[in-house]
């Protein structure tokens, strides 16, 4: 009985010593530590050049737009707002807008990403979730190549190949959906299998044809780079819980690039938008408002550009100018607003994390 006593004593000691003191209400809150890391001189170096680099770039960009701006003010004290709405050139005359050539640039590039991300979708989806390992290196390197081509090989593949081969699908379409007013043409018979090809050469639907080829590597890469994020584990959980690999993709793959896809489409239009040789050398030149893309003849701000820079002087260089500031605005606000869908994304916020 005496041993159990003493066991007890020393076990109400024991107790006793790990009772917390109480806390003085007056007595300072405790702060966090601030931990600070000091950088190497490689790390310096690397951050000053990083930012350095990061400021010449916008300060390129807000030369380009000053520049621009101010060769363009003559034009645009002349015309005011009329130069959205206008859809002559005529400078000499006083009589010039962008209405026609920038209708022209917005359904080439509608047609491309009609085309173009669909098919860069499917392939990115095959590259990162069905392609075998040992191939998949050798198609990403393609797709990079197709990105590196230069634009006047497009054009000139468009130009002597594929416009002759495409004539059928416009021709086709417009025997069909001539009730779509857009796929219409007015100078062409859908019902007479011998009316001339003519009217659907050098269209918009030809040129956004052969822009979407050119758009395409681009917009693949970035869901690519996107769909190659997705969490393994929700993967695996998927595949646990008895779903296909089409009911993976769907569930998690698909939802979790949804920012990626709608900022590969959009940077993709941006391209698209300020697409210049191809779209020249394919497009029949003309100044009228027309939203037939199958019908031959359309403009682009970038293919007009390229057209009259060369005769024009004095207030007709002002009006180009006016219409590449135009165009310039155009581009950065399409690249702005898929920068936002990217950034605030799942596979966005990952990225940045």
């Amino acid at each position: 009985m005496t041993v159990d006593v003493v066991a007890v004593d020393v076990v109400a000691v024991d107790v006793m010593t790990v009772i917390p003191e109480p806390i003085d209400a007056a007595a300072p809150a405790p702060q966090p530590r601030t931990l600070s890391a000091r950088r190497g001189r490689g790390d310096r170096i690397f951050y000053r050049g990083a930012s350095f680099s990061g400021l010449i770039v916008l300060a390129i960009m807000v030369m380009v737009g000053l520049f621009l701006a101010i060769e363009a003010t003559q034009a645009l004290r002349s015309t005011g707002l009329s130069f959205l709405t206008t859809a002559e050139w005529q400078p000499d005359r006083n009589k010039f807008g962008i209405a026609a050539v920038l209708l022209g640039t917005v359904l080439i590039a509608l047609v491309a990403g009609l085309i173009a991300v669909p098919i860069a979708m499917g392939t990115a989806l095959f590259i990162t979730e069905v392609a075998p390992t040992w191939i998949r290196s050798s198609l990403v390197a393609l797709v990079d190549l197709m990105a590196a081509v230069p634009s006047v090989v497009y054009g000139l593949w468009g130009l002597f190949f594929l416009q002759g081969q495409i004539v059928g699908l416009s021709r086709w379409l417009n025997t069909w959906f001539s009730w779509i007013p857009f796929l219409d043409v007015a100078r062409a018979d859908p019902n007479s299998p011998l009316s001339s090809a003519s009217v659907y050469t050098a269209s918009a639907f030809i040129a956004g044809v052969v822009v979407a080829m050119m758009v395409m590597p681009i917009s693949c890469v970035v869901m690519r780079e996107v769909f190659s994020q997705v969490p393994s584990g929700e993967r695996e959980g998927a595949f646990a819980l008895g779903s296909t690999r089409w009911g993976m993709i769907r569930v998690v793959s698909l939802p979790f690039g949804r920012g990626g896809i709608i900022g590969g489409t959009m940077l993709g239009l941006g391209r698209a938008l300020g697409e210049t040789i191809a779209v020249l050398l394919i497009i029949s030149p003309r100044f009228d408002i027309n939203f037939h893309v199958l019908e031959a003849g359309g403009n682009s701000v970038s293919s007009l550009i390229a057209l009259r820079y060369s005769e024009s002087s004095g207030f007709g260089l002002s009006a180009l100018m006016a219409a590449g500031l135009a165009l310039f605005a155009v581009t950065l606000v399409v690249n702005f607003t898929a920068s936002w869908f990217v950034a605030r994304s799942r596979s966005g916020a990952s990225s940045e994390a």
